[in-house]
């Protein structure tokens, strides 16, 4: 393992943003994982995983204690079975199982991170989500002190949720089990509109998994969706906000203050979210209350081509970023009687 003290974490993440680590270190297999958790753990050490770091935002104070980064390698294909260790980076793993013919995460293609991280967020886009692919969750358990394995039934998946986001300090994932599907060369069937519409086909329908990569890639490109360290619109989280799933009565209530404020022919997104609840779009709710793409005056503004993402444009602290998203907050709330929720994990801050 690798250890320095006083390291700034800054640059483990795409924000670019955040103070140092009391001590770093980098693990390269799992029993380093393992042994560096024990340690925190039998200390009282505070502990702050990194994987990818694009789905965190650190405070400029930084972290008093141990930062973790995960960084094991593993890649295993054995017919349509995948397993990859907690390490790897996804975007890799999206292409080599792409390039393997096998389907079934080709539109999660793009998506920046290590693997170990999808299934704690059920990372989700272009109509997947790793929770329908997902089998096993092998991970330390902090509480048992031991290595688990928990089956898909027991990672109690939900939109942007699972079992080890709702107890985030209990599960360090250390391998993620998938089955995937043999189509022939061919996608998953699309379940996204635009993402049929890029491709000239209907909703349902397959295509070669090369095209359906690609398209989604230069999709979430023109989003500001893909690294890219030269633009400034890729120097965010993502996506800040999940989309909000109101109950009918919520979303009743929502309708009518769309209707007083944008006029009465104003329909608002709305998506079926299971019994008696409904998915609005966050980036929809963000327009229409003014914070259109590439609002802000400061070093942090919303990204030039995509509202739902809030990013530094490169003198940004932590500071800067929380008020834009206070700010963004706040204006949906008074707007739409709506509360977005924040999506990347804080760490020594709140929103």
């Amino acid at each position: 393992m690798q250890e320095l003290h006083d390291a700034p974490l800054a640059p483990l993440t795409t924000f670019r943003l955040g103070g140092p680590a009391d001590r770093l270190i980098t693990a390269t297999t799992d029993a380093e994982v393992v042994a560096a958790v024990r340690e925190a753990d039998d200390s009282g050490t505070p502990l702050l995983l990194i994987g990818g770091g694009s789905n965190l935002v650190i405070g400029d104070e930084g972290f008093a204690g141990t930062a973790l980064v995960v960084a094991t390698k593993g890649f295993s294909l054995d017919g349509t079975r995948l397993e990859l260790a907690a390490g790897e980076v996804w975007t890799d793993a999206v292409a080599r199982v792409v390039e393997a013919g096998l389907a079934g995460i080709e539109c999660l293609a793009g998506i920046p991170g290590s693997a170990g991280a999808t299934p704690i967020q059920n990372v989700g886009a272009y109509g997947q989500e790793v929770a329908t692919t997902v089998t096993e969750v092998v991970a330390y358990d902090r509480v048992a002190r031991e290595t688990v394995t928990l089956p898909n039934a027991d990672c109690a998946f939900s939109y942007r949720h699972s079992r080890f986001k709702d107890d985030p300090g209990r599960y360090v994932v250390l391998r993620v089990r998938f089955e995937l599907e043999d189509a022939d060369g061919l996608s998953a069937p699309l379940r996204y509109a635009e993402t049929a519409r890029a491709l000239g086909v209907e909703a349902g329908d397959r295509v070669p998994l090369a095209a359906a990569r690609e398209t989604v890639l230069k999709l979430r490109s023109g989003k500001g969706m893909v690294l890219d360290p030269e633009d400034h619109d890729t120097w965010s989280a993502g996506s800040f906000f999940t989309n909000p799933i109101l109950t009918d009565e919520a979303f009743a209530a929502f309708h009518a203050r769309v209707r007083e404020r944008l006029g009465a022919d104003a329909v608002p997104p709305a998506y079926p979210a299971g019994d008696g609840y409904t998915k609005t779009s966050a980036a929809w709710l963000i327009d229409k209350a003014g914070f259109t793409k590439g609002y802000g005056a400061g070093p942090a503004r919303i990204s030039t081509k995509h509202t739902l993402a809030l990013t530094n444009r490169g003198g940004a602290t932590t500071e800067h970023l929380l008020a834009l998203a206070r700010e963004v907050v706040a204006g949906v709330r008074d707007a739409f009687g709506v509360t977005l929720v924040n999506e990347p994990v804080t760490v020594g801050v709140d929103l």
